[in-house]
């Protein structure tokens, strides 16, 4: 399979290269991200079933990763929110031909793990909320920062949360995190799924996504764990 992303395609061709160095940069990264406070206000349990929760925060590979190690979370899907569905495509997406931002949809258990709690580690971990248009070595609006929320207790608490680490001076830089209603989910395409559990030495894995699932595990080990929801596995 070939990557259409340039960046991307870069981190494969430069494989050997960039292996030589990674587990040196990883060890940097791990220091990069923070535990920041939790949700003051957060959903609600009530009822039975699984809640959604749909975020993006640049690469849908490693926001993916993210989830699939947290405890409580039954499926996270790579995917694309904020466009049409013909423009639903890898292709389209990641040239920044659609209005899509790459996305995950993260289905989860509200009795082991609340929608302010997959906020929290949305913020600490899966990527940097300050950043606009862009994470790591991917830059464009596709790359956005983003929660679509699902009801409107979720767009209250996600508005209230960005309020909160603000006002408190969690980041240096102000969050650029846009809080958008949920037209839809499109999920990506089958090779998109469970990326970095397939591909753990891609040199992009390794060096942008394999840190944030350590920082998972340093920073919130009490709802890590160590076997990752799949995709495949689930049957989707």
């Amino acid at each position: 399979m070939t990557l259409a992303h340039p960046i991307r395609t870069m981190f494969t061709a430069l494989a050997p290269l960039l292996l030589a160095g990674a587990l040196a940069q990883t060890s940097a990264l791990a220091e990069s991200a923070f535990k920041i406070p939790a949700p003051a206000a957060d959903v609600s349990a009530a009822g039975d079933g699984l809640q959604t929760a749909v975020l993006a925060g640049g690469c849908f590979w490693g926001v993916q990763a993210v989830f699939q190690h947290t405890t409580g979370v039954t499926t996270a899907v790579s995917g694309y929110s904020g466009g049409t569905k013909a423009t639903a495509n890898y292709n389209l997406v990641s040239a920044g031909r659609s209005a899509h931002a790459e996305a995950v949809e993260i289905k989860f258990d509200p009795k082991k793990i609340s929608y302010g709690k997959i906020l929290q580690i949305f913020f600490s971990v899966a990527h940097d909320p300050t950043q606009l248009d862009r994470q790591g070595p991917d830059s464009g609006p596709q790359y956005r920062s983003a929660i679509f929320y699902a009801n409107a207790e979720q767009q209250k608490v996600a508005q209230a949360y960005i309020a909160q680490l603000n006002t408190s001076g969690a980041y240096k830089s102000k969050i650029v995190t846009r809080v958008d209603n949920l037209d839809a989910f499109y999920p990506a395409e089958d090779y998109h799924q469970d990326y970095a559990f397939l591909h753990p030495m891609q040199p992009y894995i390794y060096i942008n996504d394999r840190p944030k699932v350590e920082n998972l595990k340093r920073m919130f080990a009490d709802i890590y764990r160590d076997k990752p929801a799949l995709v495949k596995s689930a049957g989707n």
